[in-house]
Parts: C-alpha cells; structure tokens; sequence
C-alpha cells in the first residue's frame, strides 16, 4: 500500500475501501452493542468506539497481520476491526461460552490473540506498558513485527506510563504508542458529563519527546488517510531499529461518549455524507462536522473509489454480519457452571 498524507483520494481504492468497512463494522458492531444492552442481553458497564474509527481503522489497515495490537476499555472497535468473529465478540460480550474467551473476559477484556489481538486492560494508563512488554517480546523473539498499543490521554496522567516510556526508548523497542487523545472538544464538568484529562504539560507530545521517542502529531484524527501514512512511517521507523513512536491523535470526542456510562443517539445515517442533513439528532453538529465515518464516505465518493450506490451496499452487507453475528450469541449458551473454576490460578 502507498501511504500518503492526503485525503482519501491518494489511497488505493482498496486500502481506501477497505478502511471504510473497518470504520463501518466498528460502528454498526457498536450501534448493536447498545440495542442489546437496553435488552439487558448484554449487562454491565460497557464503554464505546464511537466517533474514533478514523484512527482506529487507518491504524489498523496499516498494521501488519505479524503486528500485535493491545487496546483499553474502549476495545471493542479494535477487536471487531482487527477481523475477530462478530458473533464470538458479541458472545463475550453476553458472557457466553461461546464467546472469544469464553465469557470470561467481557466487555474490558475481549481479545483475539489468534489475530494478533493480544490482550485489552481497563486499567488507565496499563495499555502502554502492556504494549511495550510485547514489542519487548517481539525483539527478543526476532522475526519481525510490531507491537501497537491503543490508550487515551489520561493514560499519561500515570506513572506506569512513564516508565513504559522510559524502557521503550532505552531499548529501542518496535512499539507503535497511538494516544487517541479523545478530551478534544470537551467542556467543564457538568451533571454526569465526563471530566477531560488533567496534565500541567501543554502538548501531550512533550512527554515522549523527552525521552528521545520520536513523536508524531496528527492534526485531526478523522482524517484516516493522515493517520494511515503516519502509522506506514511507523512501522517502518520500529522494523528498521529506530526504536518506538508515539503518535497523539485528537479527536473530538463524540457526545454520546461524555457521561460516565455512554448514551446511544440512534443510529448513524450514512446519507449525510451524501448531503443528507442531520436534522434533530442530538449529536447532530458532531455529525456534521466531526464524525470520522461520515467524512470518509464522503471522500471515498468524491474520490471516485465508490458510488454512493456502492457504499450504501458495502453498509447493508455490515449491518447484515452485525445482525448474524448477534443472533449467533443470543442463540448461544451459557458456560456450564462446572467449568467455573477453570482457568482460575487458585
């Protein structure tokens, strides 16, 4: 794949294409995710992807199938959109056995090492160092590859962090550190809003350089063409020995997601990025001017890589999968209560 810094345009059609279906399998597997929980069929603190598919997706497209990827407790569009099997992530999700760990990980803990998804924390601040002991690992072991690690902003605010960081850097180690930096755009406390992280340092980019990490900026995190490039030089800066990037990704956090637990605003409707108007959704100023799905859709048409026809078929073959995959776990049993002592260490 070419990897340019332009807009959807300078991509193949198929890196282009691809990365929409990422971005649109993330969001409808999420849309899903609320239906099933206002069903209680899904139960629990559950957290969303919604509105950071643009990094996520372009991360991904650019990662290699040797990669290894590690996530936080907005995990889910990072599973679903290295390719684990929907209806496995929805059974882990309802707990059941057929789910990709059984149900025992849930929502916070759902991963697909089979695919490279290695594991997923909730714990702020555990995913850097989770992604630098396996870029540790990959070193050790040879062969290649890389290890990406997905984390908020917050993520900073602790100290692992740094010391993750720190080795890193000392080490020279192939580890891709995407700071999805999603307190773009959020206001003061208010209510049961969401607080914004809390750092003295000005630019979050500041921390890694300290150390020596070279250090990337994307100027918006909806351009997945952007960040596609950036990740491409990455990679190539870790497989040649140049040690670890950290690349910080702004990203206007969508309004659902600014309360201590999410709240779904319908489902997105793809024709606005068609000149379609957002007219009485809650979200609808983000929708028009920030949502990273509907940015690219747009531009996957201007650029001529599909019809508006096209993408609105590529949508409904989605949304059809999500549809399977979710009936699959609801049809799916429970694990058998005998087996609840296995894979415990005492």
């Amino acid at each position: 794949m070419t990897c340019t810094a332009g807009g959807a345009g300078e991509l193949s059609r198929d890196a282009a294409i691809s990365i929409l279906e990422r971005m649109l399998v993330m969001r409808r597997f999420e849309e899903k995710v609320f239906e099933l929980h206002d069903t209680q069929q899904v139960v629990g603190i559950i957290h969303v992807y919604i509105g950071q598919e643009g990094t996520g997706a372009a991360v991904l497209e650019a990662a290699g199938a040797e990669d290894l990827i590690l996530s936080t407790h907005r995990n889910h569009g990072h599973v679903v959109g290295r390719g684990a099997d929907l209806g496995a992530t929805f059974a882990e999700l309802m707990g059941k056995a057929t789910g990709l760990l059984g149900g025992r990980g849930g929502s916070f803990h759902a991963c697909d090492p089979t695919r490279g998804m290695l594991q997923t924390s909730a714990i702020v601040g555990g995913c850097p160092s989770l992604a630098v002991g396996a870029a540790y690992g990959l070193k050790q072991r040879g062969g290649g590859g890389v290890a990406i690690g997905f984390f908020g902003d917050s993520a900073l605010e602790e100290g692992i962090a740094y010391e993750a960081l720190n080795i890193a850097a000392l080490w020279k180690l192939p580890a891709i550190l995407v700071c999805e930096n999603n307190s773009i755009g959020v206001g003061e406390l208010k209510g049961d809003s969401y607080p914004r992280s809390i750092l003295a340092s000005e630019r979050l980019s500041r921390i890694p350089e300290m150390l020596g990490i070279h250090t990337v900026e994307i100027a918006n995190g909806a351009n997945a063409a952007e960040v596609f490039a950036a990740t491409c030089n990455a990679r190539r800066r870790c497989l040649a020995g140049d040690g670890p990037v950290f690349i910080e990704s702004p990203i206007v956090r969508w309004p659902g997601s600014q309360f201590v637990f999410p709240k779904s605003m319908g489902a997105t409707d793809l024709e606005v990025a068609f000149g379609g108007s957002a007219a009485g959704r809650e979200d609808r100023e983000w929708t028009e001017e920030h949502d990273p799905l509907i940015r690219w859709a747009a531009e996957i048409a201007a650029a001529g890589h599909a019809t508006k026809e096209q993408i609105r078929e590529l949508d409904a073959n989605v949304c059809s999968r999500i549809d399977a995959g979710a009936q699959f776990a609801m049809d799916s049993p429970f694990p058998n209560p005998v087996t609840a002592t296995q894979r415990i260490f005492a």
